[in-house]
């Protein structure tokens, strides 16, 4: 992966911080020409803006700013006789913008249609989103670059490599996998806000076997169901998609990380478990 701005895409797919460098202005002879760029991550390169001093001393600036945290753009300007030791006259001036992972991580456990609208919705909202599955041929062709598949036999085994503090959302196409699911995931309690789709009915079931097989409480009480905006009757998968979006925002917004979600106001059986059953394709 040698082309800078492949780099930038995948970079930033992959949560990994990288400095973009632009020549924006030259005088003299410079070795490369306005608007050369190379991007730097802590151990590589891509792209190239001259070679050289000029190339080693910008990618050992651009490392200074990512560990310092920069957050600003910043230009320098070189003169390559005497400040960089290049035979070649001139001075180039270098443009220095820092690019940072999304702001947080969402699980998405299923593939079905309330799955598809609400990555749909999602496209333009600062997150990576793992979205897991278990059958085969249920992801899209083709996949914004804020999402990674992860088609796996064993979801449930899936909860056990999430990073602490992602968020999480389980609208599967079986009710007993959303509880295995759900199970797995109240033993992780540093991972963010995490949300079950389905009916008040489906988690009160749910809250009852949760206590049954020995599930403290406080941990029972941080999964969130039903999901989206309290009240809203909307059946579609693209209105459930919205609101279920504008709660998950609202809580990564308004909870510090590992704390329960807000408590929402008494929900409504909407969407309900006719919803959200296979033949509807979640």
């Amino acid at each position: 992966m040698n082309d800078w701005l492949t780099a930038l895409v995948e970079l930033d797919a992959e949560g990994i911080p990288h400095v973009l460098i632009t020549v924006v202005d030259t005088l003299g002879s410079p070795p490369r020409e306005k608007g050369a760029k190379m991007v730097v991550t802590a151990a590589r390169l891509f792209g190239s803006i001259g070679g050289g001093s000029l190339e080693f001393q910008g990618a050992a600036m651009a490392r200074d700013l990512l560990a310092a945290g920069g957050r600003d753009p910043k230009q320098e300007k070189s003169l390559l006789g005497p400040d960089m030791g290049q035979c070649c006259g001139g001075a180039v001036t270098l443009l220095f913008e820092p690019f940072y992972p999304a702001a947080f991580i969402l699980a998405l456990f299923g593939a079905g249609h309330v799955a598809r609208a609400l990555v749909h919705v999602l496209d333009g909202v600062p997150l990576r989103l793992w979205w897991i599955d278990e059958r085969d041929g249920v992801f899209p062709a083709t996949l914004p670059p804020f999402v990674k598949a992860l088609p796996t036999p064993d979801p449930v085994a899936a909860v056990a490599s999430l990073p602490a503090g992602a968020h999480v959302l389980v609208m599967t196409h079986s009710h007993d996998r959303d509880f295995e699911l759900v199970r797995a995931l109240t033993a992780r309690p540093d991972l963010g806000t995490v949300g079950l789709i389905g009916s008040a009915t489906k988690w009160a079931r749910f809250r009852h076997r949760l206590a049954g097989d020995g599930v403290p409480d406080d941990r029972i009480a941080r999964i969130r169901c039903p999901i989206g905006l309290p009240g809203l009757k909307a059946k579609r998968p693209a209105e459930i998609a919205i609101a279920v979006a504008a709660s998950l925002l609202f809580d990564v917004r308004n909870s510090p990380p590992g704390a329960a979600p807000p408590s929402p106001p008494p929900a409504q059986e909407t969407p309900d478990d006719r919803a959200h059953q296979p033949r509807h394709g979640q």
